[in-house]
């Protein structure tokens, strides 16, 4: 059984979005086959969309809890799953922050928070104050 909850916070002006993913043992492969797709693109080097990214990260996130990784393990090597290269421009945008409330198999919930997951860089827009001639 996957119960995952995701509270997506994006840019500060924009309201957090909230998906759910339920399966149970009988649909999990539904949940493994859409990640395959997500993997199929990214061996392409086709850039994945924002829904994408939060699947391949969902995945990851349930993937290593049934390793029995550590949340630390986890909140450290989340920056290497994707970087702004592998998704479609705005995505790292979009996922500042990631809140996850995993429960598997009947196991307590397990809360997670990815501050960041793909890396961007602080751009300021600077007007042109250049005369032209």
């Amino acid at each position: 059984m996957i119960h995952v909850k995701v509270i997506i916070h994006g840019e500060p002006d924009v309201q957090p979005i909230t998906k759910i993913f339920q399966y149970d043992s009988d649909s999990e492969n539904v949940f493994f086959s859409s990640i395959e797709l997500v993997k199929q693109r990214l061996s392409k080097n086709l850039r994945i969309n924002l829904n994408e990214a939060i699947l391949v990260y969902c995945a990851y996130v349930i993937s290593e809890l049934r390793d029995e990784k550590s949340v630390e393990s986890i909140k450290e090597n989340t920056r290497k799953i994707l970087s702004q290269d592998k998704v479609m421009i705005g995505v790292p945008e979009s996922i500042r922050k990631l809140n996850f409330d995993v429960t598997l198999d009947n196991n307590p919930t397990v809360t997670i928070t990815l501050d960041e997951p793909i890396p961007t860089s602080d751009y300021i827009l600077i007007p042109n104050t250049r005369k032209q001639a």
